[in-house]
């Protein structure tokens, strides 16, 4: 990697020749890091243009680099740094700042203090990885989106890539939704009723900076996505959270006076449970009656193995008082942080003012390349190829689940997860801290339930996971289980909770 003229200076005043300055700056962007072996030295001419010296001292500034070692000379090729450049004592690393700040007090520490999922950054090399809401590079079509990203970085569609669009979204892409992604939930909206957001996750933050603020009171179910916790105690809103059941969030728990309710009534996360089209009305019911929005974060609509998608709350809404959250992040890739809202005109110019404050509008170039992968039958494509592999996959989690009497705790029907119940007494974070060193990743559950709850569940995602290693992964975790004295959490020939419709969250 060639480094650029500008990484260098002289400093007014300093000591020793323009010579030795030279030397003394490239010696010390060395040793503390900054300049890295193999790398490209700017060329003599370009140094000396950049610095206003003349080219025979840059010539000479390298050639004592050279002779230390610290530099290397390859013919016509130029200077390159030395990849066996010494650290004399005296040219050590800089001592690190005193800090002076009281950050925590400057800042508040309202932000970190939310525990947010996380997983190793070297999940793939764990050989049974139950990692919810990431890509599977066996089930990704490579070829096409890649021949869609270029087609969209190309000349005809150069205003796209490099244009500031302000507040608006790609047209191509907006098209797609409305006429394609959209109809499939059952709703029919206008481009002025949809919003790019980076995802499901900004989508919400949006959500809940338009509708929410100091007095305000907002309902999540319990348990629930932990991103929307930490999204809603940023609002200063009053936040209850209501426990779910075989069916979802019951519309008869929502209090008085709530302003704003979230749910996922397809896939209720992280419980699967789908909410039944009778709840679905009522829930629509109640918030007519009692002036409430309802925010549907409609994640996994896609993966119902069992029986057909349940129309969306918003297909239902005959007031506008859904906020629908899609997303492609579970169907195409988490990295590429785009979903988008849709919901009433009066809405999205305040969600989109809002977004256009903080980051005008997700790149231009993914929204393209997105539009030309869906537009062309790709996107249509991987989820169908998605739909086999996770229904078998998820038939080799139930084989494996019974074989070993784990205790499910949600439903069955759908989605890429299995929400399990440990046995009594045992905690599912220090079940999670002795899978690990076997090679087994689990999500413990605490992190999805309000504060002092959810120490006996755990996610078990197979989207991640091969087939053919679903079984021995699970009889690793039964035997961790064991291991603790607890048993398996299930009497002989028992079903588990979700089979029997009892509370997952209870």
């Amino acid at each position: 990697m060639p480094i650029p003229a500008e990484a260098f200076f002289l400093v007014p005043g300093a000591s020793g020749t323009l010579q030795q300055q030279i030397q003394q700056r490239v010696a010390e962007g060395i040793l503390r890091g900054r300049l890295r072996p193999g790398e490209r030295m700017p060329s003599s001419r370009g140094l000396a243009r950049h610095l206003g010296v003349s080219r025979i001292t840059v010539t000479l500034a390298y050639t004592e680099l050279v002779s230390g070692d610290y530099l290397t000379a390859r013919g016509r090729s130029g200077y390159f740094v030395s990849e066996t450049a010494p650290a004399p004592a005296g040219l050590a690393a800089a001592a690190p700042r005193e800090e002076r700040i009281d950050w925590r007090a400057r800042t508040g520490g309202r932000f970190a203090a939310n525990e947010l999922a996380t997983k190793p950054r070297d999940w793939r090399s764990y050989p049974f990885p139950f990692i919810y809401g990431q890509a599977d590079p066996s089930l990704f079509d490579h070829q096409n989106w890649r021949q869609c990203a270029l087609r969209a970085l190309g000349l005809r569609d150069f205003e796209i890539l490099t244009a500031d669009f302000y507040e608006r979204d790609d047209p191509m892409l907006i098209e797609y939704i409305l006429r394609n992604i959209l109809p499939r939930r059952g709703i029919d909206a206008r481009p002025e009723e949809v919003l790019l957001t980076m995802g499901a996750q900004n989508a919400l933050w949006i959500a809940a900076s338009v509708l929410l603020g100091p007095g305000r009171r907002a309902v999540i179910e319990n348990p629930c996505y932990s991103g929307l916790r930490m999204a809603l105690a940023q609002q200063g809103a009053q936040v209850a959270a209501v426990d779910v059941d075989a069916g979802g969030l019951p519309p008869e728990a929502i209090p008085p006076g709530t302003d704003v309710v979230f749910a996922t009534a397809s896939h209720q996360c992280p419980t699967n449970a789908t909410m039944p089209l009778e709840r679905r009305q009522a829930l629509l019911a109640r918030a007519a009656a009692g002036d409430f929005i309802v925010v549907e974060d409609d994640y996994e609509f896609e993966m119902s193995f069992v029986k057909p998608a349940a129309p969306a709350l918003k297909s239902l809404d005959g007031e506008g008082r859904v906020v629908y959250v899609g997303s492609f992040s579970k169907t195409l890739f988490p990295g590429l942080r785009l979903g988008y809202l849709v919901a009433s005109p009066g809405f999205i110019r305040e969600a989109r003012a809002l977004r256009g404050a903080m980051m005008r509008h997700p790149p231009g170039h993914i929204q393209r390349t997105v539009a030309y992968f869906l537009s062309l039958g790709h996107y249509d494509a991987l989820v169908n190829r998605l739909g086999q592999a996770y229904r078998r996959r998820r038939a080799a989690m139930d084989e494996a689940i019974a074989a070993n009497g784990l205790a499910v705790a949600g439903a069955v029907g759908g989605g890429s997860s299995f929400w399990m119940r440990a046995p009594e007494g045992v905690d599912s974070a220090a079940l999670a801290g002795r899978l690990a060193p076997r090679g087994v990743l689990i999500e413990p559950g605490r992190m999805f339930f309000a504060p002092g709850g959810g120490g006996g569940f755990y996610r078990l995602a197979y989207s991640s996971i091969a087939q053919n290693r679903i079984a021995e992964g699970i009889a690793r975790i039964a035997e961790a289980i064991a291991g603790t004295g607890a048993g398996t959490g299930l009497e002989p020939g028992a079903e588990t909770a979700g089979r029997t419709g009892a509370n997952p969250a209870a």
